[in-house]
């Protein structure tokens, strides 16, 4: 399987950073913020945007600007839980972060790829399931 990450904009390294992600067909579609623009949810330190309000934001924008912006053309005709996904968290009192994921993408290439897109090469980093995201 050959992993691409989308947007293309996300292929710039970035400091360690919190958020959503997809796998749509090959792609890893991505919506993350840094720890200073994420907010805080309980002992966490989360990315604002959920999985629901930013698949019908990125329907809205049409076919064409979904391509433009490097997003994988099915966005624009399936459902946001049509495909595994799940969640990157910083947890505040452990000084880690959580990486909330289907199970169908717990596996060592994807989680590599899922890690390089939210900067956490070299940062410790728990793999976790969660009823959320099957």
């Amino acid at each position: 399987m050959t992993i691409s990450i989308t947007p293309k904009s996300a292929l710039s390294s970035t400091p360690p950073a919190v958020g959503i992600f997809w796998l749509v067909a090959d792609s890893i579609v991505i919506d993350r913020s840094t720890l200073d623009e994420a907010e805080t949810y309980g002992d966490c330190i989360t990315h604002a945007a959920g999985h629901y309000e930013r698949w019908l934001e990125w329907q809205a924008l049409g076919a064409a600007r979904v391509a433009a912006r490097g997003y994988p053309g099915q966005i624009i005709s399936t459902e946001y839980d049509e495909w595994p996904r799940g969640r990157v968290v910083y947890e505040t009192p452990h000084n880690r972060f959580i990486l909330y994921a289907d199970r169908r993408l717990q596996h060592p290439e994807i989680v590599g790829a899922i890690k390089k897109a939210f900067g956490l090469g070299d940062v410790e980093t728990v793999v976790r399931s969660d009823s959320h995201y099957r």
